[in-house]
């Protein structure tokens, strides 16, 4: 009898398609608007938005045709034809550490969220504490599940997104995007180094390569996917300047939520919206904390193979715990996003994209 396709732990084309955008809209989205708004002048952030999220595609390319390369095989094994084991096992080390202080951040994201919108009254510590329990309980199941969990999800973010969008027209104000190109190039500059890394997200592909069914068909979903959360920045940005201005986006901490304050649904089933809004938006955040989370999993089991995987998940929480714990004030939490956003440009861009330029010159490929 054929067993249930649905049930198996492959990942198919849909998948792939909907948990790219999934783990791109992530927290950085609340704040997107401000800290492009910040380098440039009036509305001009949607240039080094739009250069970013070319930047963006291309080295999606790049990751999914390295992986499609090496079909059904994990990072470590395929890195280490590329690159020799030892320099294999540092870089698989450094993508783990990587995935695990992501996860860590998310953690402590979710508190700062929830304690200024929502519980204000309820620590921290207990909010970041119970968000993980369930980011575990999640990761220690099926792998795919957690992307078939995204096809289910992002449909969701992107309807409530352009709900928040379309309703913010009714005080939208086209003066507010008047003049255009009045920022210098070292504003652009700055513009494309504060909204890259709300970017990144396709270097899970690197890992989840063994999982795909056929893996060589993975470019183009990858692609189509990268594709959703930078027309949805493009589209969020001028909305927020279009309401807001340039001036009074770059003094909102988070202006995505501000946005969400001004719109009111229709029929009084919310207040306010962004009751929903934030209703949505942790489910994002739970979605990308446990793929990140099962990524930094998959990193150290590729290397200790003999590892169980519940072993390794009870292991790295508590660490993922006290990282999340360390930041002390909001502002050191914004430097600690500031250190994750150097460091996924590394993960994202310079090592997809140096094995990619290596398989490519060497001519490497391995069996599926």
């Amino acid at each position: 009898m054929k067993p249930f396709d649905y049930a198996d732990e492959k990942i198919g084309q849909k998948e792939i398609g909907f948990a790219i955008p999934s783990l791109v809209i992530g927290v950085i989205i609340l704040s997107l608007p401000r800290v492009i708004a910040d380098a440039t002048e009036f509305s001009d952030g949607w240039v080094p938005l739009l250069i970013s999220g070319l930047f963006a595609i291309l080295f999606t390319w790049m990751t999914a045709s390295l992986v499609s390369r090496f079909p059904n095989q994990p990072f470590f094994d395929y890195s280490s034809k590329l690159i020799s084991k030892p320099l294999a096992f540092l870089l698989t080390l450094f993508m783990a550490f990587y995935f695990i202080i992501f996860t860590a951040y998310e953690v402590r994201y979710i508190a700062i969220l929830t304690n200024q919108y929502l519980l204000k009254d309820t620590p921290g510590e207990v909010i970041s504490f119970d968000f993980l329990l369930l980011v575990i309980y999640a990761v220690a199941g099926s792998r795919a599940a957690l992307f078939r969990l995204n096809v289910l999800f992002l449909p969701i973010v992107v309807i409530v997104l352009l709900i928040l969008l379309i309703g913010a027209m009714s005080i939208f104000d086209w003066k507010h995007l008047f003049p255009l190109f009045k920022t210098n190039w070292k504003g652009y500059a700055e513009g494309m180094k504060n909204s890259f890394p709300a970017m990144t997200g396709w270097e899970i592909l690197l890992f989840y390569a063994a999982l795909m069914k056929p893996p060589v068909k993975a470019v183009k979903p990858a692609i189509i996917g990268m594709c959703v959360p930078i027309i949805l920045y493009l589209l969020l940005y001028i909305v927020t300047i279009g309401v807001y201005s340039n001036i009074v986006t770059r003094n909102l901490v988070f202006p995505t939520v501000e946005l969400a304050k001004e719109v009111e649904i229709p029929g009084g089933i919310f207040e306010r919206a962004e009751t929903l809004f934030f209703t949505v938006w942790i489910m994002t955040i739970f979605s990308t904390a446990s793929i990140f989370f099962d990524v930094s999993v998959m990193a150290v089991n590729s290397i200790f193979k003999k590892a169980k995987k519940v072993i390794i998940i009870f292991i790295l929480a508590p660490l993922i715990y006290l990282i999340g714990m360390l930041p002390k004030s909001f502002i050191e939490v914004t430097n600690f996003g500031h250190f994750l956003g150097l460091m996924g440009f590394i993960t994202s861009a310079i090592i997809p994209g140096s094995l990619f330029l290596i398989a490519k010159i060497m001519g490497t490929k391995g069996k599926s």
